[in-house]
């Protein structure tokens, strides 16, 4: 697959990884590497990584704990904590090596310490291939609230060998395939109608479909960096997914979601809410909910909650002067921005999900 060019990073691919990694450290003459896992990327990915590694400069490994519950601010002083003791300096390059937590909190780090070092994002799981790996979002969680502390800072390589797929749990697959479902929905009907029968989808298919993502989402970035207008299309389903994603992950009494998982029940609650306030049609409504909760199943909300999580959406990122900003769909491929929704809606579009 060619290599792909995003504002100024340059995205590889499986064989093309690693010859074009090992020529970036011949050129730049690091003073040391510093490699951030967890504990799964760890014992799982890092051996293929280093197999493939070709280089004479001093390697160091830095694990944190895996999950959202430690995207945190705490975990990134342990980290520049760890750079200051293993004498990292502003000639260091760190490589971050695993999934969605571990880009968005390495290259924050990295981006931050001595006030900016080179990074390089490899990521691991599906969900950071085709969502983390564009765009230059880095960042953490302000306690349950989704990446409220961040800059947007790219790093010079991404590394998607789909390999590191294998190594994967299932619901893993699922949560980061929520993405790209998300890439059709905003795009078109083309890109959507590849997702139909998720039965048969093979890892044979993902690799085509991992680069054609990532160039939808490479094409909306570059027109719009910094998200004042088409790159808020990304966020569809994003507005309710990250409040019901919060709240799972604040309550003791319920199963933390995966991102993925989350989002796909904002996707069902927007295009609802699209069908009530911007004539998306209610059959493709319907029609999507019957997919993606036939390949997903349900996720358990209760009434009583509703109130809780929509309580949340005042911490959603996109909202300005005090107003909170949906994303919403027309049709297929054909989006509405900055969407102001009534609360009666809201809580019609989670009946309607339970139903």
């Amino acid at each position: 697959m060619d290599s792909i060019t995003a504002n100024d990073s340059l995205i590889h691919f499986n064989n093309t990884c690693y010859s074009s990694l090992n020529d970036y450290l011949a050129e730049r003459n690091f003073s040391k590497i510093f490699i951030l896992v967890d504990e799964n990327t760890h014992q799982y990915c890092l051996p293929i990584f280093l197999e493939k590694l070709e280089t004479e400069t001093t390697l160091e490994i830095i694990e944190i704990e895996s999950g959202e519950i430690n995207k945190n601010i705490d975990t990134c002083v342990g980290v520049w904590d760890t750079l200051s003791e293993l004498d990292a300096d502003r000639k260091s390059l760190m490589i971050n090596i695993g999934g969605g937590v571990i880009t968005d909190l390495g290259g924050f780090v990295a981006c931050t310490f001595k006030r900016g070092i080179s990074y390089v994002n490899v990521p691991t799981t599906l969900l950071s291939m085709v969502d983390a790996s564009v765009g230059g979002k880095t960042g953490v969680d302000l306690g349950h609230l989704k990446n409220q502390i961040g800059v947007i800072s790219n790093p010079d390589l991404v590394l998607i060998d789909t390999q590191y797929l294998n190594t994967l749990p299932k619901n893993q697959m699922r949560s980061g395939l929520a993405e790209m479902l998300k890439h059709g929905l905003i795009t078109g009907p083309v890109y959507w109608s590849k997702f139909e029968d998720l039965s048969k989808l093979s890892l044979d298919d993902l690799d085509g479909l991992i680069h054609e993502s990532i160039e939808i989402k490479k094409n909306v970035v570059e027109e719009d960096p910094f998200e004042d207008g088409l790159r808020k299309t990304l966020n569809f389903g994003h507005t309710l997914g990250h409040a019901i994603e919060s709240y799972f992950l604040s309550s003791p009494n319920k199963t933390t979601l995966l991102h993925g998982e989350a989002v796909v029940v904002g996707m069902i609650l927007a295009c609802y809410i699209s069908s009530e306030l911007t004539g998306f049609p209610m059959e493709k409504t319907n029609a999507i909910k019957s997919l993606l909760t036939s390949y997903y199943g349900k996720v358990s909300i209760d009434k009583s909650e509703y109130g809780t999580i929509t309580e949340l959406l005042k911490y959603d990122k996109k909202n300005n002067h005090g107003n909170i900003n949906f994303v919403l769909l027309e049709d297929i491929g054909k989006h509405k921005i900055d969407c102001l929704v009534d609360n009666q809606i809201i809580i019609d579009a989670f009946d309607y999900y339970a139903k």
